[in-house]
């Protein structure tokens, strides 16, 4: 079979390796879609600061079963499905507390292991999940996304009734405005640099959708919740600017939640924050939960995933993909990689 390996930031090699096996309780799929995100893209860079060379790639897949090692039950050949790309100890105090998202030895399939960039694929039953059948494998493959942005949203607790506020209308962004709202948020304010971005999250949803190059972000919190304005911030942009925003313009008392990765030391106004009486939350990736409920909003048509797929590649024109994002930033949402280009 054919795998994808960088061996050094935008350098990548096609390798032919045998089929994986699979061992007991392991299964054995046909990787069929991959999507491309943010963190690959810093691998492709040089810029990830937890990933070294060479590595296979790929953490976002839709997949159909093919046969499964000894002790594995509950799945049948050519059923769709998508996989955990989680590898924990199971021994730590998260792990063993059910917060296997935060173990301490925590690695992920495509980063500090090996990913999916390859036609077949071995993984633990215990990290495959099943998919629907009339789920698409394009959509399959945005499920792990989709998956993070369940949890962020989950963070706050009960958003039924809630306004929210989103910093940062990228994939992450508009997927969350979308959760929020499919868990009970009452009206999303989404907001962004980007008037393609923004179209997205309005057309999928979000109630308003600010460019804040033109608009003040207090100001627009204001125009769209009133004087109380959010009961929560969720900044998906990760950088000083969005977050000194969150914490100057949070209703006082109130809660924001960190969800975009920060890629350097924030230098942010922690007098404020602390003088407001914010809670400053994270979230970090997901749980299982996170993914099965992901697949309910999608089988319910809660989520809308089709209007962010930008562009597809096949398999062989992985370098191209990454140059396409590059030139392409204010309007790619997810690319995919077709590593089977014959289904959807």
């Amino acid at each position: 079979m054919i795998q994808q390996v960088m061996t050094a930031p935008k350098t990548i090699e096609y390798r032919n390796v045998p089929v994986p096996e699979p061992g007991e309780n392991q299964v054995l799929v046909k990787v069929m879609k991959l999507g491309v995100c943010g963190s690959d893209i810093h691998v492709y860079h040089g810029t990830h600061p937890f990933t070294s060379y060479p590595v296979t790639q790929g953490h976002e897949m839709s997949a159909k079963v093919v046969t499964c090692g000894t002790g594995v039950t509950g799945f049948t050949e050519g059923q769709k499905v998508t996989i955990e790309p989680q590898v924990y100890c199971g021994a730590c105090y998260p792990c063993l507390h059910g917060k296997y998202n935060l173990c301490e030895e925590l690695k992920v399939m495509g980063f500090q292991t090996t990913g999916a960039a390859s036609e077949y694929f071995v993984a633990d039953a215990s990290k495959v999940t099943p998919l629907p059948d009339h789920m698409t494998f394009n959509e399959g493959a945005m499920i792990e996304p989709l998956a993070v942005t369940v949890h962020a949203a989950k963070r706050f607790g009960d958003l039924h009734g809630k306004d929210v506020a989103i910093l940062g209308a990228g994939t992450i962004g508009n997927l969350l405005a979308q959760s929020v709202k499919a868990l009970g948020a009452s009206r999303v304010l989404i907001t962004d640099v980007s008037d393609y971005r923004l179209g997205l999250a309005k057309m999928a949803g979000a109630d308003f959708a600010v460019n804040t190059q033109h608009k003040d972000f207090g100001e627009a919190m204001t125009e769209s919740f009133g004087p109380d304005k959010a009961d929560v911030i969720y900044d998906c942009a990760g950088n000083d600017i969005t977050m000194g925003q969150a914490i100057k313009y949070a209703r006082k008392g109130s809660i924001i939640i960190l969800v975009a990765v920060f890629g350097k030391m924030a230098n942010v106004d922690l007098a404020v924050l602390n003088d407001h009486e914010l809670d400053l939350n994270t979230t970090m990736m997901y749980r299982h939960e996170d993914y099965t409920e992901a697949i309910r909003l999608v089988g319910e048509g809660k989520i809308q995933l089709k209007p962010l797929m930008s562009q597809h590649f096949s398999f062989d024109r992985y370098l191209e993909a990454y140059e396409y994002i590059d030139r392409n930033r204010e309007t790619t949402m997810k690319v995919l990689i077709d590593i089977d280009p014959s289904e959807e």
